[in-house]
This record gives structure tokens, C-alpha cells and sequence, in this order.
């Protein structure tokens, strides 16, 4: 079992302090402006296929992860671009694509072994799903870009992975498809087309992909969305994808800042404040400037 002693020690007690993922959504939130960077560990610990759950340095990139999941057939609610460690996709907290069959990102998280602000090793959240009592504070960590503590090792539940998937694309209107298919992995709309990912059982897929082609849809690669997200505003953007049933939207222009509620500023400087009172951790990001 890996040993946070070290991590610990580079936090210290003191001092403006990040952690560095593979840094391929640095700018995510804010900069983290001249402070010091650590690294969290990397290496898979253990792997129980069993239990659904596998125990991994939050510095592991996805695709480590990945390839070690899938030659058990299982996987886990998390992605990211090529590079991405796992600790940065639970910290920017943006869900799968997939999450349709996936789950969201703050499910996938059982347990963080973390180096507090007064550079103490403690642990939130607990191995198996019903263990824990009184607050999450492992979906508290999802999603605040490392402005809570220093993430070192996490316990995350794993998935089965489904024995066949197709995507499928066509100009049939939005509400036709959402009739035609069953708990769908991912809905795209962009105006005009509809892209739709199946996945399940080889021959529910097979199934679907028949009735979805009877349609007018025809089988396609992966789409690649524009780079930049917004929230679901019922507007669609010029060359914007929305993805339906998230209130995420994909688009080319990079969003203003969301607004964010005055009690929910309060509400988060209020756990902040309790983390981290020097405010040590990512001084210069702020999760609410996320924009989804």
C-alpha cells in the first residue's frame, strides 16, 4: 500500500501549494499563479474485480487505469484528454460522456487518503459503498479543483464494461430517438443531427442499432466535440453540440464565468473556510468559474 508520508511532507505546513496532474485542464477554473507544485503517487495498489473496486495514486493517468480495468472487463466513470491523471478528472469533476450508462463522476469515488492544509494525512469516505456515515466528503472533493486538500489515493468503483456499443447518427428529430431507445450511454444533438451511443448485451445492441437504422441512422465513429462546455441554457450556439438529458452544452466560444447564487458562495466559501483558512490549496482557482 502506497505511503503518503512523502506527499505529506511536500505539502508541508506552510506556503501556497498545487497539485499537478497531467496537466491538460490547467487552465480550468482560474491559474494557480507562483506556488508549489507537488505531484500526487501513481501505480495501481490493488484491483478486486469481485468487490468492484480498485485502489490507485491519484497521479495514474486514465489510460494506465484503463488498460489495467479492461483486461478484467470493468472500467470506471471517468475520462479525460490523452494525458489525464486521475486525480485531475475527479477534481475538475466533469461526468463521462457516457454517463447515461456510466453514472456521474461523484459516484465513482469511494474513498480520498488526503494531505490536509495543516499538512496531516486524513482520509474521507471508506472502501465499500454503506461504510460511511454522517457527510460525503468525498463528492464534497469532486469537483473543487484541489482547493480542499491534496489528493493522493483513491479507492474508485469500477464498472462492468458492455460486450458490444455502436454510435449511430441521422437527421431524425431529437424526440424520435429518445422514444426509440433503452437507458441510451450518450444523446448529441447539434440542430440537426442526432448522434446516439448503444451499448449493452451484443444482442440489444444488435437490436437497437436495426430499429435506430430503420429510423434513418447510420452507423458512425466517435463524435469529436468542440473543446469548450457551457450549461444548457436552451440556446444552442453556432457549431454548439448539446448533450442531452447533462445541461451541458459543447461549443466553440469560450463561456463567460456562470453565475453563481449568493448563498452558494457562501456555502462554499463556508467550506473553504473550514479546509483551508490561509487558503493554501490552488489560492488562485475557484470552482464556481466552471462552467459545467
Amino acid at each position: 500500500m502506497m505511503n503518503l508520508s512523502q506527499l505529506a511532507n511536500d505539502v508541508g505546513e506552510v506556503g501556497a501549494v498545487c497539485v499537478r496532474g497531467g496537466g491538460t485542464r490547467w487552465d480550468v477554473g482560474g491559474a494557480a499563479g507562483d506556488v508549489q507544485v507537488v505531484m500526487a503517487p501513481t501505480g495501481i495498489d490493488s484491483f478486486d474485480p469481485a468487490e468492484m473496486t480498485v485502489v490507485v495514486g491519484a497521479g495514474t493517468t486514465l489510460s494506465e487505469l484503463a488498460d489495467a480495468l479492461a483486461a478484467r472487463g470493468q472500467e470506471v466513470a471517468l475520462d479525460g484528454p490523452p494525458g489525464a491523471t486521475i486525480g485531475g478528472a475527479l477534481m475538475v469533476g466533469r461526468s463521462p460522456l457516457r454517463r447515461g450508462r456510466l453514472g456521474e463522476v461523484a459516484d465513482v469515488l469511494l474513498q480520498a487518503d488526503c494531505v490536509g492544509a495543516d499538512g496531516q494525512v486524513f482520509v474521507a469516505g471508506g472502501p465499500t459503498v454503506k461504510n460511511v456515515s454522517g457527510y460525503d466528503l468525498c463528492r464534497l472533493l469532486v469537483g473543487s479543483l484541489g482547493t480542499l486538500a491534496v489528493v493522493g489515493r483513491v479507492i474508485l468503483r469500477t464498472r462492468p464494461m458492455p460486450e458490444d456499443s455502436a454510435w449511430m447518427s441521422g437527421e431524425v428529430p431529437l424526440k424520435v430517438v429518445l422514444q426509440s431507445v433503452y437507458r441510451p450511454a450518450t444523446v448529441l444533438w447539434d440542430g440537426r443531427q442526432t448522434t446516439v451511443r448503444v451499448e449493452g448485451h451484443g444482442a440489444d445492441v444488435n437490436n437497437e442499432v436495426d430499429l435506430l437504422g430503420g429510423l434513418g441512422l447510420e452507423r458512425v465513429d466517435q463524435p469529436v466535440l468542440p473543446r469548450e462546455r457551457d450549461r444548457w441554457s436552451g440556446f444552442l450556439p453556432s457549431g454548439g453540440v448539446l448533450e442531452v438529458g447533462a445541461g451541458v452544452v459543447h461549443q466553440l466560444e469560450r463561456p463567460s464565468p456562470p453565475a453563481v447564487a449568493a448563498g452558494v458562495r457562501v456555502l462554499g466559501d463556508r467550506m473553504r473556510e473550514a479546509f483551508d483558512p490561509r487558503r493554501r490549496f490552488n489560492p488562485g482557482r475557484d470552482p464556481h468559474r466552471v462552467a459545467a
